[in-house]
Parts: C-alpha cells; sequence; structure tokens
C-alpha cells in the first residue's frame, strides 16, 4: 500500500467512523442512560434517509431537505417514546426487544407502503459535488470530508451539552439515579422523552447525511444497527466518549480490514470488539 492508497483509506475510516458515532451516540444515549434496548433504532436510520430522498423531490437541495426532515423525525421520535417507549422503563429486556422489534417491522412495512421496494439514488449538493486531487491518478470526494466535518462538529456540541449543560446535568443524573433525581424536583419522564427523541434525530441525520454517497433501499438500516451496536460496546453503555472511540476504531478496522485482509473482513470488527472487551469487560469508558 502506497502512501496516497494509504492516505485515502485513512480518510474514508475517518469518514465512516464520524457516521457511525451519528448512529452510535443516539443508541448509547438510549441504552446506556435510558436502560432501553432499542433494535429499532436502525430503523430511524433508514427513515431518516427515504425523507430526505423525498423532500428532494420538492426542494431539490439535500441542505434544505435536511433541515425540512430533521423536526419529522424529531416529532416521530417524541412519538413513539410517549406511545409505546415509555411503558417500557419498568420492563425487562425481553419485553424491550420484542416491543422494539416489533417497531422494526412496522417501520420497514411503512416504508414499502410509502416508497415501494427500489433502490434511490440522493444527489451529492452541487457546491460539494467536487473532488480535491491527490496524485494524477487519485482523487478524494469533497463531500466525504464535508461528512467527516460535520461529525466532529457534532461530537464537540454533544460533549458541550451533555458535560456542561442543565441539561446534561438532569440526564447524568437521570442515568445515575432516576428515583433520587425525581425527588429533587427534576421531570425525568421528560428528560427521557427528549433524550430518545435526540437519539432517534441523531439516527435519522446520518441516514440523511450518508444517503449521496449509498443507495437508499429498504432495511438499510439493518446492518447500521448491528455494527452501532458493537461500537457501543465498545465504548461503554453510556458514555458519548465511549462512542467516539469506538466508532472511530470501528472504521479504521472495518475500512483497513477490506483492503489488508479482504477474504476476512466481516470477521475483523468482530475480532476487535472480543479484543476489547476481554481487556475491559465494561468498555473502554463504561464504568465497573
Amino acid at each position: 500500500m502506497d502512501l496516497t492508497t494509504f492516505l485515502i483509506q485513512l480518510l474514508n475510516a475517518l469518514q465512516y467512523g464520524f457516521l457511525l458515532f451519528l448512529v452510535a451516540s443516539g443508541l448509547s444515549l438510549v441504552f446506556g442512560i435510558m436502560g432501553i434496548i432499542n433494535l429499532a433504532h436502525g430503523a430511524f436510520y433508514m427513515l431518516g434517509a427515504y425523507v430526505v430522498y423525498w423532500l428532494m423531490g420538492y426542494v431539490d437541495n439535500l441542505f434544505f431537505a435536511i433541515v425540512m426532515g430533521l423536526p419529522i423525525l424529531l416529532a416521530l421520535g417524541y412519538l413513539v417514546e410517549r406511545f409505546a417507549i415509555s411503558y417500557l422503563y419498568k420492563q425487562n429486556h425481553i419485553n424491550q426487544v420484542l416491543l422494539t422489534y416489533g417497531l422494526i417491522l412496522i417501520f420497514n412495512e411503512m416504508q414499502k407502503i410509502l416508497w415501494g421496494s427500489d433502490f434511490y439514488s440522493v444527489p451529492v449538493p452541487e457546491m460539494l459535488n467536487a473532488s480535491i486531487r491527490l496524485t494524477d491518478t487519485q482523487v478524494y470526494p469533497v463531500y466525504r470530508l464535508f461528512i467527516s466535518v460535520v461529525g466532529m462538529i457534532i461530537a464537540a456540541m454533544m460533549y458541550f451539552v451533555i458535560r456542561r449543560t442543565r441539561m446534561g446535568m438532569m440526564i447524568r443524573a437521570g442515568a445515575s439515579n432516576r428515583e433520587m433525581t425525581e425527588v429533587l424536583g427534576i421531570n425525568i419522564t421528560r428528560v427521557f422523552a427528549v433524550v430518545f427523541s435526540i437519539g432517534v434525530t441523531l439516527a435519522a441525520f446520518a441516514g440523511m447525511v450518508g444517503a449521496p454517497i449509498s443507495s437508499v433501499f429498504p432495511g438499510m438500516g439493518d446492518q447500521i444497527l448491528i455494527i452501532s451496536f458493537v461500537v457501543v460496546v465498545i465504548g461503554g453503555l453510556g458514555s458519548i466518549k465511549g462512542a467516539f472511540a469506538g466508532a472511530m476504531i470501528i472504521g479504521f478496522a472495518d475500512t483497513f480490514g477490506q483492503v489488508l485482509f479482504p477474504d476476512y473482513a466481516s470477521v475483523v470488527i468482530y475480532a476487535v470488539m472480543a479484543l476489547v472487551l476481554l481487556w475491559r469487560p465494561q468498555g473502554l469508558f463504561g464504568k465497573v
């Protein structure tokens, strides 16, 4: 592997890692803070991609479509939490798995009714539809760099909100001791509704910004859900810092695994997870 090829794969790994972080951070919040195993998280990623494709038919501008689509998915997340997830807080994990799996079936069927079973594509915005020339024969798309920059900005914003704001303090308090937090006068039910809605929006946003670099197709959230669970397990439940570290590790492992070990690429990420768990069973930043 020459230096230019290594640089391209390095940039691909960063871009994929940031996209994974957008999905896994929301999953980590819901899983680690609310104690909910949300198997439907990948479905929101899929719906984000389909919604931006649908809105592109009206506004023909990816950024406008994202701005218009995010409130729709935020509202959907809030409704799902109020009318489904809120009944699971005191239920066992089997009930959580059954209900959220049922949500997958509902959303997949809804997607087929609204958009059918065809594959769709979302065009890259004209202003970002360019490439940076690395050598005489190799270039790198500007849009992939854009995804990495957006991922970095959102990661910094999430860290600031969780660690430096009153909302973040309430989220951390609710995760530590829900009953004591409620005694102190904090409406933890509302806080959890906000957390779940934000998690859904992050997954949907990842689907929206990722749509131009991949096809929009039925069931596209299933694979990202599996990888996101791997990221969360590696990073540690409920840790945004852990979700970021896990996403970067898997981004590099998957990207370079496909280049260096193409016959075993699908095994590499799970091997990495196994090694991390042997070293730290609670994940890199999880609590003992």
